[in-house]
């Protein structure tokens, strides 16, 4: 294999020594900078977003075109006046913020995003720290966001308060059996837990993980919009019924932090979306894939399975960085669209949706890919004609999945068809609902 070299230094070999350690500094750094800058214009986004939504202008006050109105929001949190309950836990009730903000934010680091930056030291991995257990990293630390949001709502001694924190601690529960399904047909897919790992299968594959598991997709979606407790579940935070939820006694910074917490899981989820589904930081083409081989950098085998020496470029790096934030954006978008277009499901529908349809169509889904996989690999189908295969079974699945299973009108809505009863009066006119005392062949 033929290495490529700068300067006389081989760079498509790792970095080490003190320049790793400066490295790794000023990656984590720019990474906490950008994902605070980016919490904090997702939310001038939501609102410009609503705006046009509802036919409205928007933020456009604070600086041109309103961009310096999260600056605004946020020096206006920071020296307005607190107010802590007489009758609230202090301690717990400030620990609540913290506990909702901390995971929010450190999860971020196993995500790679961008083709590795080759320099006069070595290569730099554009990861904060490329761990073994990426997706089970973030599946644990992601769930102790709850915690923050039970204590708050517990410490804050409001009754309101508290029934949200119970149902954020229900709905979690509820969805993230089938989240971690979800990802299972990742991991039989990639063979590895590792995100750098599921990024280079994609890039081998040929195709993006949303095409041969598009059922996986939808499922992680939905459940990842659980998760976030975004509309339309936002149960635990129902101002119809709860006030405003768990974080009702807050204010001030303390407010602020609950949700700096969820726009930091949301782009999180967000990025996720785009890594695993959606190849991460890899373009269309060949010509940026790289993957660490042996302690070499390389972009694949020839037809002997001699390793191919990968050639990294800074412009490759500012490229595939640019594609892997337009990818999350867009699902930062379909987050911001899905809230200002979607009403809330009653809080019966979000557990029966999770219980009585995620989790079973997750299970059998994961019977189905595997199953799939294994005869084909006992065939001996090579690795693209697999993800063929696959896709065509999983769009399948995906159709039964929308236009059959849902037959108690979950997904679909309680809308019924004009049929008519004896006295002539429409099932709907009646408050007949299929699956609430009739059946679709009254």
């Amino acid at each position: 294999m033929q290495a490529h070299r700068c300067g006389g230094i081989d760079v498509n070999t790792p970095i080490t020594g003190l320049p790793l350690l400066l490295s790794s500094s000023l990656k984590v750094a720019i990474m906490f900078g950008v994902v605070l800058l980016t919490v904090a214009y997702t939310t001038l986004a939501e609102r410009r977003v609503s705006a046009f939504i509802q036919d409205r202008v928007g933020p456009n006050r604070v600086g041109p075109f309103g961009l310096l109105q999260p600056i605004a929001d946020g020096l206006k949190n920071l020296v307005k006046e607190e107010a802590l309950p007489g009758s609230a836990s202090k301690f717990y009730f400030m620990l609540g913020p913290m506990l909702a903000m901390v995971p929010a934010m450190v999860t971020f680091a196993v995500i790679p995003f961008a083709a590795p930056l080759p320099t006069p030291w070595g290569v730099v991995d554009m990861i904060i720290a490329d761990v073994p257990v990426g997706i089970l990293y973030i599946l644990a630390l992601s769930s102790l966001g709850v915690y923050g949001i039970v204590i708050g709502g517990w410490a804050s001694n409001n009754k309101y308060a508290f029934l949200g924190a119970l149902r954020a601690s229900a709905q979690m529960v509820s969805y993230e059996v089938a989240l971690g399904l979800s990802l299972v047909v990742v991991l039989m897919m990639a063979g590895n837990v590792t995100l750098t790992e599921i990024v280079w299968q994609q890039q081998q594959l040929g195709l993006w993980f949303a095409f041969p598991l598009s059922l996986g997709f939808i499922l992680f979606v939905i459940s990842a919009f659980a998760e976030t407790n975004r509309l339309p579940f936002d149960m635990p935070e129902a101002e119809s019924e709860l006030i405003t939820g768990f974080h009702t006694e807050y204010s001030a910074i303390k407010f602020s932090m609950f949700f700096i917490a969820e726009y930091a899981h949301m782009l999180t989820a967000a990025a996720l979306m785009a890594t695993l589904f959606f190849g991460g930081w890899d373009l269309p083409g060949s010509w940026d894939d790289a993957f660490w081989y042996q302690g070499e950098l390389i972009r694949g085998f020839d037809a002997s399975g001699a390793a191919i020496a990968a050639a990294p470029a800074a412009w490759k790096t500012l490229l595939t960085f640019a594609g892997f934030a337009a990818k999350t954006s867009f699902f930062l978008l379909l987050y911001i669209w899905i809230r200002w277009t979607r009403p809330r499901f009653r809080y019966d529908q979000v557990m029966e949706l999770g219980w009585k349809v995620m989790l079973p169509t997750a299970l059998a889904y994961v019977m189905v890919v595997a199953t799939t996989l294994l005869v084909l690999d006992q065939v001996g189908v090579s690795r693209f004609f697999q993800g063929l295969a696959l896709t065509g079974v999983s769009a399948v699945c995906t159709v039964a999945f929308v236009f059959y299973l849902d037959r108690g009108r979950i997904i679909g809505g309680a809308s019924v068809g004009q049929r008519k009863s004896p006295r002539g009066l429409t099932a709907a006119s009646q408050g007949v609902i299929p699956g609430e005392g009739a059946t679709a062949g009254d």
